[in-house]
């Protein structure tokens, strides 16, 4: 009985070593768990104003060179919310940050609505867009292209549609260019 009593204690014994074990091994492994949690930092994190912004392309005629050329606007992308088109075109329609540019779209030229089907937009401009165009056949494809590059950097525009006052197929007051036709985006800022 003596043996019976010795493993029994033998066996209780490495019973309870093999506890203490497991006990040590668990605290030992969760403080190194906690120590690389600890120790994380992010690199940056993004503000809330950051994450509401965003870069857009207007075109603009460039005093210089005389061609069009895109200037690159941050803003705030729930402006682009209700109607990006809207907010686009009245961007080229006001003067540029950048003072080597200047807006190819003729003064006192109002947008009366635009509206996107089927990958063409349908700008309806005010009367002033040909009244008050500077003439010939150069400035007025700029105030088209200025509107028509600057529309069809969104995906969803293929190709624009100019009405005045509502109306379709009118034309600058010289004739060199009416509005028939849709336009589509050129990608040479010397054809304008």
């Amino acid at each position: 009985m003596k043996n019976g009593k010795k493993k029994l204690w033998l066996i209780l014994i490495l019973a309870f070593l093999i506890i203490i074990g497991v006990i040590v091994f668990i605290f030992c492994n969760r403080d190194e768990e906690v120590a690389i949690i600890e120790e994380y930092t992010p690199q940056e994190e993004i503000s809330d104003e950051q994450q509401r912004q965003t870069i857009v392309s207007i075109y603009y005629n460039n005093k210089q060179t005389n061609t069009l050329m895109p200037e690159a606007r941050l803003i705030d992308v729930k402006a682009l919310n209700d109607n990006p088109y809207t907010v686009l075109i009245n961007l080229a329609i006001n003067e540029p940050k950048n003072d080597k540019l200047e807006s190819a779209i003729p003064e006192g030229t109002n947008l009366i609505s635009v509206e996107v089907k089927k990958e063409v937009a349908y700008v309806n401009l005010s009367e002033e867009f040909i009244n008050n165009n500077k003439g010939g056949a150069e400035a007025e494809a700029k105030s088209v292209y200025a509107i028509v590059n600057t529309l069809t950097e969104l995906n969803e525009v293929n190709s624009v549609r100019i009405l005045i006052a509502g109306e379709e197929n009118r034309e600058f007051n010289d004739g060199a260019i009416n509005f028939k036709n849709n336009f589509v985006r050129i990608e040479n800022d010397n054809e304008a």
